[in-house]
């Protein structure tokens, strides 16, 4: 399979873009080799500009949950379009998406829309902190909930709960209220409350989707709760990626566990970009310009976007049995590669929720992002690259999440499985 075309193409891209891509995991640098430059898309296949043709599992890493170029959610977009790309002022499909959203989920009366999900959980922990009038965030080793500066935190030294700043120009002063705990944890949690009782919101992702797919244990997701309202705390649950994928109606549907403030993205901007963030009519109403707490955004709510998420979530809530289908598809795909590793003596870790599913080469069970951190890198970069080659695009870092659209058939996962069958056997015949 030649990549000629994308190979140049990289090399003239790293001259005008740092490392040649414009987010880091894009580079390949974990898995080896040269990104794949993309021409189209069309329903579950991704093409490059070198004419290869590829199975995508990455699906623009989640939001085109009915594939690429789906003709409903098109047609809106050009619609929209044809009225004008912005305008900076309120539109009637803002308020529509809005009613929309808000029916999925029991635990918000009201919503807002911001541009990305970095801007929506930014924007979320600024309201707990202005609801509770503390300062101290509580967060999870291997979450990921975007790159503002006091999420940008790696565990502090010795037996230190505070964090230090995980990235060059991000200043102590930013990080010092953010405390870190281990993911299905409880008692890392509560040591958390011990040393502080300045904390205002504790922040998840409920279904964690980047340290690979971990889902977190619904009896620490409920003692986290008793945590929060013991201590006057807020739970935010971070649904960014695992929103209208791991369940239409969020993971509080399957965990039982409610929380104070929810951030989503990804499908509801059905390809655009689009996040938002929500909460109880009491919560949201310290939000300017009916509380204190200030968020703005010139792009906020543009009728593009809002075009293309309603079309998305309108097609799904009449759609609801897809979830179903596509959870199946997920388990099969999953369950058919690790009996494929298994035969050739390689140990792999599976787990799906809905239409997302995830993988480690490890030989134990998988609960948090030290345990995620064992599994055998070079082992998914190998798998990686040689899927890539016989026509299956994965993610490209092993501690990302994949996702199976309405556009892959039963087919498509059974070429997927076989195609594993016999590059797990090339791997184990090489050692």
């Amino acid at each position: 399979m030649s990549r000629e075309a994308s190979n140049v193409a990289f090399s003239e891209a790293q001259s005008l873009i740092p490392g040649g891509v414009n987010s880091p995991v894009r580079a390949f640098k974990s898995v080896g080799g040269t990104p794949i430059f993309i021409a189209e898309g069309e329903g579950a296949y991704l093409k490059d500009i070198d004419g290869n043709k590829y199975v995508d599992y990455v699906q623009s890493w989640g939001p085109l949950i009915f594939g690429h170029r789906d003709e409903t959610i098109e047609n809106a977009v050009i619609n929209a379009v044809k009225s004008g790309l912005s305008f900076g002022a309120p539109t009637e499909a803002e308020t529509q998406l809005a009613k929309l959203v808000v029916s999925f989920f029991d635990s918000i009366d009201k919503v807002r829309f911001v541009s990305s999900g970095t801007e929506a959980v930014m924007s979320a922990i600024r309201l707990a902190r202005g609801f509770t009038g503390r300062d101290d965030i509580v967060k999870f080793t291997g979450c990921y909930h975007g790159h503002s500066d006091s999420l940008l935190v790696e565990a502090g030294s010795g037996a230190a709960t505070f964090g230090n700043p995980s990235s060059p120009g991000v200043p102590a002063d930013f990080t010092k209220h953010t405390l870190l705990a281990e993911y299905n944890n409880i008692e890392s949690v509560r040591k958390c409350f011990k040393d502080s009782s300045d904390i205002a919101c504790i922040i998840i992702e409920p279904i964690a989707g980047n340290m690979g797919l971990v889902p977190a244990d619904k009896e620490f997701l409920a003692q986290l709760r008793e945590l929060c309202d013991e201590n006057g705390a807020l739970l935010i649950f971070d649904e960014v990626m695992s929103g209208f994928r791991a369940s239409i109606n969020g993971a509080e549907s399957i965990t039982g566990t409610i929380p104070d403030i929810l951030t989503l993205g990804k499908v509801i901007g059905g390809g655009m970009p689009v996040g938002a963030f929500g909460a109880s009519a009491k919560i949201m109403a310290q939000l300017s310009p009916d509380g204190p707490v200030y968020q703005a955004g010139t792009l906020s709510g543009n009728p593009v976007a809002m075009a293309a998420g309603l079309a998305a979530l309108t097609k799904l809530k009449k759609n609801a049995r897809v979830m179903g289908v596509l959870e199946e598809r997920g388990k099969r795909l999953v369950r058919g590669m690790q009996e494929a590793a298994k035969a050739n003596g390689i140990n792999m870790q599976i787990d799906n929720r809905g239409s997302m599913f995830g993988f480690f080469f490890n030989d134990n069970e998988v609960k948090n992002f030290a345990h995620a951190c064992n599994s055998d890198a070079k082992l998914f970069a190998e798998f990686h690259s040689k899927m890539l080659d016989a026509g299956f695009y994965f993610a490209c870092s092993l501690y990302e999440t994949g996702f199976i659209s309405t556009a892959t058939t039963d087919v498509m996962i059974e070429d997927t499985i076989n195609a594993s069958k016999r590059i797990f056997k090339e791997i184990a015949d090489a050692r």
